[in-house]
């Protein structure tokens, strides 16, 4: 996983200079366009009767659409540029190199790239509306922690439930879906004066009980073949409880959903 964090890394930071260059040409690139159309626009006013080769060249060419939409197209370009530099910020700050010692982070920074690399799986697809995720922080003071380690907690979790959702999606039509939305809603509370929680809950069809008392053991899944591995909750809690010295554990009700808690503790210990 350092390895793997490590190149994620790398990808990311390489890729900042090109995408720095597009969004700073795009930049000027609206300038330029402003000063071009400022510019024939001025020219229309004083010469309205151009030549007719000139007329019907604008034809030819929709102008008036051109000069209406060029600057939307760079606009959308820009947002674009955009959005590759949130991801490739938030790419970095999830697969941050844990260092020999604990450092001071804020958390909700972690939960925000994990939600923005999943983005492509709450969406919308064939079977069911997009999952919309609620998140409620409270304010919490900076904590000591690993923070790649913790960000792939983040994951575990937040992938097994939008697994879970797509499972279940396939009982129900798409309509039944959209009338009772499934939903992940994250909390996080400053609960005692060194103590953070942070709540992760669906509203899915819950854990019976005989595999909630297994959930956290080692090589346990109750994903088909191919599809789980039986580790990923298991390492969690080894990240939270062994690295960390906090707790995870988990609640469930059957037609009523799961809900994860993460307890830590503000300081390195």
């Amino acid at each position: 996983m350092a390895s793997l964090g490590n190149l994620v890394a790398g990808i990311a930071h390489e890729s900042n200079n090109p995408i720095g260059f597009l969004h700073g040409s795009i930049n000027n690139a609206k300038d330029y366009v402003q000063d071009l159309l400022s510019h024939l626009t001025l020219y229309q006013q004083h010469h309205p009767n151009a030549a007719s080769p000139v007329q019907d060249h604008a034809e030819d060419i929709d102008l008036e659409f051109l000069c209406e939409d060029f600057p939307k197209l760079l606009n959308s370009m820009k947002g674009a540029t955009d959005r590759i530099k949130g991801i490739s910020t938030s790419l970095r700050t999830f697969s941050r190199a844990d260092t020999e010692h604990k450092v001071s982070i804020n958390l909700h920074e972690g939960i925000d790239s994990t939600l923005l690399i999943l983005k492509y799986r709450l969406k919308a697809n064939a079977h069911r509306p997009e999952i919309p995720v609620i998140q409620q922080y409270g304010e919490l003071p900076s904590i000591q922690c690993f923070p790649g380690q913790l960000n792939q907690v983040f994951m575990n979790i937040l992938a097994n439930a939008i697994d879970m959702f797509d499972e279940a999606a396939q009982q129900f039509t798409f309509v039944d879906l959209q009338a009772n939305p499934q939903t992940i809603t994250i909390q996080t509370a400053l609960t005692a004066p060194n103590t953070v929680e942070i709540r992760v809950r669906d509203n899915g069809k819950g854990i019976p009980e005989d595999v909630r008392a297994r959930i956290f053991d080692h090589l346990f899944t109750t994903k088909s073949v191919g599809k789980g591995t039986g580790l990923g909750l298991a390492i969690a809690r080894q990240i939270v409880v062994e690295k960390h010295h906090g707790s995870l554990e988990v609640q469930s009700k059957l037609g009523q959903g799961t809900a994860f808690g993460i307890r830590l503790s503000i300081h390195a210990e």
